[in-house]
């Protein structure tokens, strides 16, 4: 015998509006989405060759961020790059490396690099770390930021890395 159609659709919906009550003001989900397409629009025009990565990297008030864990980090990173792992991000936390809003940052993630899977572990494309941390840092304010673009084979890359796995990759 077939279940009725309308007393589970009546309870999804049931689980929806219940799951709207739940208050929490310091949650904004539509806010966030709302915000990614504003942001994914400034994106594509701050997405840099790695030419260009390297001519801004190198001029004076630039900073290189990483937000990956300071595990990773310390295994291999762009050479100068400041580390602020995408989870401990907060307003205070970013003032004391970016103590100006009007800074210029660059941005890197694992989806960056290949040849490299300890350091420089893939994840999926819609969870690349570029994406979440490009729009964290326009959610505190930071709206002069700029994203390394390529892949790359570590091998190959004319970027500069330091680390504890240096020549181990």
């Amino acid at each position: 015998m077939k279940k009725p159609i309308v007393p589970t659709l009546l309870l999804a919906f049931a689980g929806v509006a219940q799951a709207q009550e739940i208050p929490n003001r310091l949650i904004d989900y539509d806010g966030f989405a709302g915000q990614v397409a504003h942001v994914g629009e400034i994106r594509q025009r701050h997405r840099l060759t790695e030419d260009e990565f390297i001519r801004m990297a190198n001029e004076p008030g630039t900073v290189v961020l990483d937000a990956r864990s300071a595990e990773k980090y310390a295994q291999l990173h762009i050479k100068g790059a400041r580390n602020l792992s995408l989870p401990d991000i907060t307003a205070d936390e970013l003032a004391s490396i970016l103590p100006d809003k009007s800074t210029r940052v660059l941005i890197y993630c694992n989806n960056n690099f290949l040849n490299a899977p300890g350091a420089f572990p893939s994840k999926a494309v819609t969870a690349s770390l570029n994406i979440y941390t490009y729009n964290v840092l326009h959610s505190y304010g930071y709206e002069n930021v700029y994203e390394l673009g390529p892949l790359f084979d570590i091998h190959q890359a004319k970027i500069v890395f330091e680390g504890t796995d240096v020549g181990r990759q």
